[in-house]
């Protein structure tokens, strides 16, 4: 029984023996085709596992307290200087969404407050050429709408009634000579006439008002003033009973069916302005409605405090008066940049103040910078002029790396730690210097580098 127990104990030693030494190193060559070790392998350098701009090049710690892990040769991400390579799971757990770059029209809409105001050429001042007093106004408060040829007001003046009894009187002597043979004094007659008429007329009584003179054969105490076309009373200088000198301003009357509207552009949007655009407005107690007029004239001074240009539009306005001048209105202008372009959407576009970078979803889950030289801003795109090509598709949105607007350069570094190479020159041990670099740890800090070569784990 005890031999037999001692065989076997013989048996299982000489199993043991033969285990060993197959599964030590050195004891027999690599399969063909297996994967080669980590020790076989050339490491790059050392990077933090949480902060991918921390690159050592020796094994140690990050600022965190964290083991370096080496990075092997192949493992950076192929492509140009910068690509990262991120895994579908993590794309789409970081919600990453991607675009396509087109070629569209690229249009600029320019945005602002405008004033409506009077039609400057339309408005008109009522100043009578003769002196008297005002016996009646018939239009006597302003805002008052006045339609074409309505009667303003009731003026005696005594010149303008001494003119009217020389008409009469130039009248009557024509009458007289009218069959006589002496045709000089006939002359003279016609001439008497004609030269009364002539006066009226240059104090802006009407024709018809004269031949209504002619025919009653009688003087008026006082002669009417029409008003020149429709429109609102915008002043009344002088109230009923007052005296009138001549050349003195009564009314200043504005005809409102086109109204000027007023808008300040900054100066940076001057160069998408000119004369003929298209612009819409509407009003505050209109919602819905959208009036449509044109650029008129874009004035060449810059307000020196403001630094805005002030912009004159023209809008028709309705039968009602609904355009009203000194209201508040919404302005667009819309205006043609380029005629076709390269277009990028806005929030694809990170600026850092010195760059305008894009990233570009390539094959693999890569992604790749890229610098851009951007030309106008139209609506909610960039026109590209350089750095991307029709077709291109690139991030729109991805919040863990754009974590905040003010910090656009930090996530282009985020973006862009993970494929850095390190630099070519390193000297000694500690972190490599260079953008994005952490600074070098304490020697307390970093263990001594393995013998073997290995990374601490």
């Amino acid at each position: 029984m005890s031999k037999t127990i001692t065989l076997l104990a013989l048996a299982l030693l000489a199993a043991l023996w033969l285990a060993c030494s197959e599964g030590s190193p050195g004891s027999g060559s690599q399969p063909e085709g297996a994967a080669p070790t980590s020790a076989e392998r050339k490491v790059l350098y050392w990077k933090s596992p949480m902060d991918p701009t921390f690159i050592s090049k020796s094994p140690g710690k990050d600022s965190m307290g964290m083991d370096l892990v080496p990075v092997y040769e192949g493992e950076e991400p192929a492509g140009p200087p910068g690509t990262v390579r991120i895994d579908p799971a993590t794309i789409q757990n970081i919600g990453v969404t991607t675009t396509v770059v087109e070629r569209k029209r690229l249009a600029r809409d320019i945005r602002t407050v405008g004033r409506i105001g009077y039609d400057e050429t339309k408005v008109r001042r009522i100043a009578p050429k003769i002196g008297g007093w005002i016996e009646e106004q018939h239009v006597n408060f302003p805002g008052q709408v006045v339609r074409s040829g309505e009667p303003l007001l009731e003026i005696y003046s005594p010149e303008l009634v001494a003119t009217q009894e020389e008409y009469l009187v130039a009248l009557r002597y024509q009458d007289r000579l009218h069959e006589s043979t002496l045709h000089d004094a006939m002359a003279g007659a016609n001439d008497l006439v004609r030269a009364a008429e002539v006066r009226l007329r240059y104090w802006d009584i009407s024709d018809r008002q004269i031949e209504a003179l002619r025919e009653r054969g009688q003087i008026t105490r006082t002669m009417v003033l029409h008003a020149p076309f429709r429109g609102i009373v915008v002043e009344r200088m002088i109230p009923e009973g007052g005296f009138l000198q001549p050349g003195q301003t009564v009314y200043a009357i504005a005809d409102i069916s086109t109204i000027w509207v007023y808008a300040d552009v900054y100066e940076y949007e001057a160069p998408w302005l000119h004369v003929g655009q298209e612009a819409t407005m509407t009003l505050a107690y209109q919602p819905g409605v959208t009036h449509r007029g044109k650029v008129a004239y874009v004035y060449p001074t810059v307000d020196n405090k403001t630094r805005t240009l002030e912009v004159r539009m023209e809008f028709p306005n309705t039968s009602a008066f609904d355009l009203k001048p000194d209201m508040w209105a919404n302005v667009v202008i819309r205006s043609e940049v380029a005629r076709e372009g390269l277009a990028v959407p806005i929030q694809a576009v990170i600026r850092t103040g010195q760059r305008d970078v894009a990233l570009v979803a390539l094959e693999g889950g890569r992604f790749e910078p890229r610098d851009l030289r951007l030309g106008a801003q139209a609506g909610d795109d960039f026109e590209v002029l350089e750095g991307l090509s029709e077709g291109d598709r690139v991030v729109t949105s991805a919040q863990f790396l754009i974590n905040s607007e003010s910090n656009l350069q930090s996530a282009v570094r985020k973006m862009m730690g993970a494929g850095e190479r390190p630099p070519t020159t390193m000297e000694g041990h500690g972190t490599m210097e260079g953008e994005g670099m952490a600074p070098r740890p304490s020697a307390e800090e970093a263990p001594a580098p393995a013998h073997s070569g290995h990374g601490p784990g």
